[in-house]
């Protein structure tokens, strides 16, 4: 009888957790990952470029000779033919006569002038995390300060799901309002590419109980978050290893986390 009443009292216990569940109202969020790409290739460690060595001497040694070297070896024969006397030279055709050895001075003269472009710019000196020309070999990402709660952080764009919209309707509409039309972005598909969750404190659950966020992923086009509104919206583009630095809620953190390349 007692394992029964308590049987009993589990499942009705139970009831009541999902009803209270079912009934509880959350707010949808839609987020966007702004991604900057890298602009040049990943600079080779000491390892991968000694194994780009070993690659290039394997090719070099495997190639066949181009026109170019087959043509001066010709040249080298003739040369040595006309020395021993061998081969009659016509003087007025020799001196028009453009030699691949006069090809390869000119191509090495070229090549003198040639500089490398640099992989810092004077916004990586300058440390200056609103531009996107830095960081060039790394994915940037863009967090822009927003208030939650009492409270200011630095959080990816996000804002309130509006009745009639879409959730990818939701992050278009959020971006432009939090970084302007200037922005150019490429979102890439309907489907959201993360999901976090929160509850609102107590005093604040009048309506819901907290916000669910999806998170959609694009890439940076063109263009800079805009700097008209009054006051201008605090924004930074950063590397992954410093966005630790900046998502100072550890749980939030985690959930970007999950989706970062």
């Amino acid at each position: 009888m007692l394992r029964r009443f308590v049987q009993v009292g589990a499942r009705q216990v139970a009831r009541a957790q999902s009803t209270a569940a079912a009934q509880e109202k959350w707010d949808l969020y839609a987020g966007v990952l702004v991604e900057r790409l890298p602009v040049v290739s990943k600079s080779l460690s000491p390892v991968e470029k000694q194994f780009q060595d070993l690659l290039w001497r394997i090719e070099f040694e495997n190639s066949l000779k181009s026109d170019h070297e087959l043509k001066n070896e010709r040249e080298l024969v003739q040369a040595e033919l006309i020395k021993q006397g061998k081969v009659q030279v016509d003087l007025d055709d020799s001196m028009t006569k453009q030699t691949a050895q006069d090809l390869k001075d000119a191509y090495v003269e070229e090549l003198k002038k040639f500089q490398l472009g640099s992989r810092t710019t004077p916004d990586d000196a300058a440390n200056k995390t609103s531009s996107t020309d830095r960081c060039l070999e790394d994915t940037l990402y863009l967090l822009v300060q927003q208030k939650l709660g009492q409270q200011q952080h630095m959080i990816l764009p996000q804002g309130k799901r509006q009745d009639g919209e879409s959730m990818r309707q939701t992050a278009e509409r959020v971006l432009r309002e939090q970084c302007g039309s200037e922005l150019q972005v490429l979102f890439y598909g309907n489907a959201p590419v993360g999901y976090h969750k929160y509850k609102y404190p107590s005093n604040q659950r009048a309506e819901s109980v907290g916000a669910k966020v999806f998170f959609y992923r694009a890439s940076l086009l063109n263009g800079q978050v805009w700097d008209k509104k009054t006051p201008a919206p605090k924004y930074e583009w950063l590397p992954k290893a410093a966005l630790d630095g900046k998502l100072t809620n550890a749980a939030y953190a985690d959930s970007i986390k999950k989706f970062l390349l």
